[in-house]
């Protein structure tokens, strides 16, 4: 059962198209196993085709029925050569299908007991995606954001001033915000996206910030 989930506006943005490719990874990895926000999707997706109908339509153009054949086509040969696809793992860790064809980098030491793998985007490099591998018992630093920053809880927990955060939550975090995760019991895997980036309250997060460029 999903505690914690993306707001109305994040999920109407990612119907759209236009939730920035980071963001967007993070949000559909909550989507794979959340039936409440793929609802709601589905009915941004059904108004936005509702406003469609309103459209002036457009001529199409000359190629318009050999690009959509060909496409059936292709389409079509994909269907009849079906292929289990690799699941993506990092060190023996299932991660979300949605990173899928991302380029999954090696952990690095970030402080004490904690880890990061900066996640390539293909067709989007500049993409602030990270995994984050956090011990028993950690504490994040005090931080704040500029911009909003998406968290997907992949394995283990954290506890912040607004909850307890477990496999499957999203954390959606506004600029406006500032808190302080701390890891239960058992080691934490987080996906991370940010718009911005973090803004730390410490020095020691400040130092660390432009070394790994969160």
């Amino acid at each position: 059962m999903k505690t914690h989930h993306a707001t109305d506006e994040t999920l109407m943005r990612f119907a759209a198209g236009t939730l920035a490719a980071g963001p967007a990874i993070v949000v559909e990895a909550h989507l794979q196993g959340c039936a409440r926000c793929r609802a709601r999707v589905g009915e941004f997706q059904a108004l936005g085709g509702a406003l469609l109908e309103d459209i002036e339509p457009t001529a199409l153009s000359a190629s318009a029925l050999t690009d959509m054949l060909s496409l059936i086509d292709n389409e079509e040969q994909a269907a009849a050569e079906p292929a289990l696809p690799k699941p993506v793992e990092i060190e023996g860790v299932r991660l979300p299908d949605s990173l899928r064809g991302c380029d999954i980098g090696r952990w690095r030491w970030i402080g004490p007991g904690m880890k990061m793998s900066r996640v390539g985007v293909p067709h989007d490099p500049d993409a602030n995606l990270v995994l984050l591998k956090v011990g028993p018992g950690r504490a994040l630093p005090d931080h704040g954001h500029v911009g909003t920053e998406f968290t997907y809880i992949v394995s283990g927990s954290f506890t912040d001033r607004f909850g307890t955060f477990k496999p499957g939550d999203l954390a959606e975090m506004g600029e406006d915000v500032e808190h302080q995760p701390v890891v239960d019991d058992r080691e934490c895997i987080c996906l991370a996206a940010m718009e911005g980036k973090m803004r730390f309250k410490s020095a020691i997060g400040r130092m660390l910030q432009p070394i790994f460029g969160i």
